[in-house]
């Protein structure tokens, strides 16, 4: 069985992921090495009433833009229909590595949204185990082999020169996903 990883970007209407909802979900399915699909799903916020403006502020949008997405429940029928085809979710050891920068912040998201569509099922598709580069750029500044501005994801980007569009999130996934083979293979011997 390859390995399989999720690489996945959220835009959100705030921080709190039981208060705020995801309404930018995009995501990379990377099987041995290789893109299998790529999505860029939208959707309306569960509740309105948390919508906090400097989140809207953040990726540019607006209630009325938000209001045309579809329903949550829609994107979460359709995000299933896409991981059936990778993974077998009663198969403990088949599951989706999930990737993105900053990883735990997406995933805790993802796991809500999962929770706020009545499904409870979250580790049915991922394993715990996540790829995240910021944690690898982390070690190598404490080792002196780095040493950047800051670690938002779009000054690290420009660092590395890898093109990239910020607060959108597929530009995140797709340069998180560059940005992570190019550190491996810069810094990781093996």
């Amino acid at each position: 069985m390859g390995k399989k990883v999720f690489w996945l970007d959220v835009e959100t209407t705030g921080l709190d992921p039981e208060q705020q909802d995801i309404i930018q979900l995009a995501f990379l399915i990377e099987i041995d090495g290789e893109i299998a699909e790529s999505q860029n799903m939208l959707m309306q916020p569960f509740n309105y009433n948390e919508v906090q403006q400097d989140a809207l502020d953040v990726h540019g949008r607006t209630i009325e833009e938000i209001k045309t997405y579809p329903d949550p429940r829609k994107t979460y029928t359709d995000l299933i229909s896409v991981l059936e085809k990778y993974v077998d979710r009663y198969n403990p050891s088949d599951k989706f590595h999930p990737a993105g920068y900053n990883a735990r912040f997406d995933m805790d998201f993802l796991r809500q949204f999962f929770i706020k569509n009545g499904d409870v099922y979250y580790g049915s598709w991922f394993n715990y185990k996540a790829i995240d580069p910021m944690s690898l750029l982390h070690i190598l500044d404490g080792i002196g082999s780095v040493s950047i501005e800051n670690y938002k994801l779009e000054t690290v980007c420009k660092h590395f020169d890898i093109c990239h569009d910020a607060h959108d999130a597929l530009s995140d996934i797709t340069a998180t996903r560059e940005l992570t083979k190019l550190i491996c293979s810069k810094y990781i011997k093996g």
